[in-house]
């Protein structure tokens, strides 16, 4: 494997966009991690925020222990509070095809947040299969699959500081 994005640059990053969800949330958010992936990017991204949050997880599935998404998206754990009337920003580690965003997105418009916001770490825009909304977005990547930083293969590697390219 490669390193593609440094630590250094992931933590520059994840304080920028902390800072622009404070912006758009003065008054604090609900910040909802998808589990496991984004993990490690809710912690930092959390500690760096200066104002209010809550934090909240879910669980979905669309790889498995593959390295391509199923296309088959699998709620495996639910939020444990309510969403109404808040403002909610969902963390997500990596946007790919946009099918498990686009679900959880629907999932959640449903239980009547104020705002519904995403924030993912990376994006890779020549994978979408769906037009789904990402607000704050770390990086644009190509298509590679990449560990590190929380994102895994088959429960590997969640631990790296940066993101590598497996090849």
């Amino acid at each position: 494997m490669h390193i593609l994005i440094p630590a250094d640059d992931i933590q520059r990053r994840v304080r920028e966009m902390a800072a622009e969800i404070e912006r758009d949330h003065p008054d604090g958010v609900h910040m909802i991690a998808v589990l496991k992936g984004a993990f490690v990017f809710l912690s930092d991204l959390a500690r760096a925020m200066p104002g209010r949050c809550s934090l909240d997880f879910m669980a979905v599935s669309s790889y498995g222990t593959s390295t391509r998404s199923s296309g088959q998206v699998q709620l495996l754990k639910d939020l444990d509070s309510g969403l109404e009337g808040r403002d909610v920003v969902i963390v997500e580690d990596i946007v790919d095809t946009g099918l498990t965003l686009a679900y959880m997105q629907q999932i959640l418009r449903a239980r009547s947040p104020r705002h519904l916001r995403t924030a993912c770490l990376l994006s890779k825009p020549s994978r979408r299969q769906v037009d789904v909304a990402v607000d704050y977005t770390g990086f644009e990547i190509e298509d590679q699959f990449v560990v590190g930083y929380g994102l895994d293969y088959a429960e590997q590697y969640r631990n790296l500081p940066h993101i590598a390219v497996l090849d």
